[in-house]
């Protein structure tokens, strides 16, 4: 059987033309070369699809993704005002708080306003948002009176108010686009080299900053 193919094959081979021998070596070398890169492709979503994270898993870091998962297994905790607990609710800053302290164990200051004006959180504009950043909003006739977590793709998670829980909004609808005042992003490498709050505090403070470097940062968020 196998020298009956080959004869064949042979016989066939002597009837080809040269350019058509070539033409089928070509389209078979091109064939096996878009294989690869589907199957490329087919990786990367995958890749992309594991993170859980929506479409951005290949560009944030493992530690803004580990915040990120960490922000999601608190979805669905009712909202209580001076709450910092999953057993017994979050207001927002108290929800970024617990994300961030049990992720990073970094402690952030208590209080939306303090969040946003902490020492060694670097001012972020809108379109530099990535996965992990504190996004600020004034709700309540002050510029940094609630805070949550962007997630990518323009969606934050936070815990809006009284008879609510934490969910995950869109920053595009009205409601936050217009409210909307700027954003922060605690400088993960540095927690991750000095391991404790501690550490990142004295490490990444910056004191002595000028009042004219303080208003370029607040510019900086516009």
């Amino acid at each position: 059987m196998r020298e009956m193919m080959l004869h064949v094959l042979k016989r066939t081979c002597n009837r080809v033309p040269l350019h058509g021998i070539l033409f089928l070596v070509l389209a078979g070398a091109s064939f096996a070369a878009s294989s690869q890169v589907v199957d490329a492709r087919h990786r990367r979503i995958a890749v992309s699809a594991d993170t859980g994270e929506g479409g951005f898993g290949l560009r944030a870091s493992t530690k803004e993704l580990d915040l990120v998962r960490s922000a999601k297994t608190l979805l669905g905790v009712p909202y209580r005002f001076g709450g910092n607990s999953e057993h017994r609710g979050f207001d927002c800053s108290g929800f970024t708080r617990r994300v961030f302290e049990m992720t990073f164990g970094l402690v952030l200051p208590r209080r939306a306003r303090d969040q946003a004006s902490m020492q060694g959180l670097l001012p972020v504009r809108r379109r530099d948002l990535e996965p992990g950043d504190l996004v600020f909003f004034n709700t309540r006739e002050q510029e940094y009176s609630h805070v949550g977590i962007y997630l990518g793709d323009d969606k934050f998670i936070h815990s809006p108010r009284s008879g609510a829980v934490v969910r995950i909004d869109d920053m595009n609808v009205d409601y936050w686009s217009h409210r909307f005042t700027g954003a922060r992003r605690a400088p993960i490498q540095e927690v991750e080299r000095n391991g404790t709050s501690a550490s990142f505090a004295s490490s990444v403070l910056l004191d002595g900053t000028s009042s004219e470097e303080q208003k370029l940062n607040q510019e900086y968020l516009r």
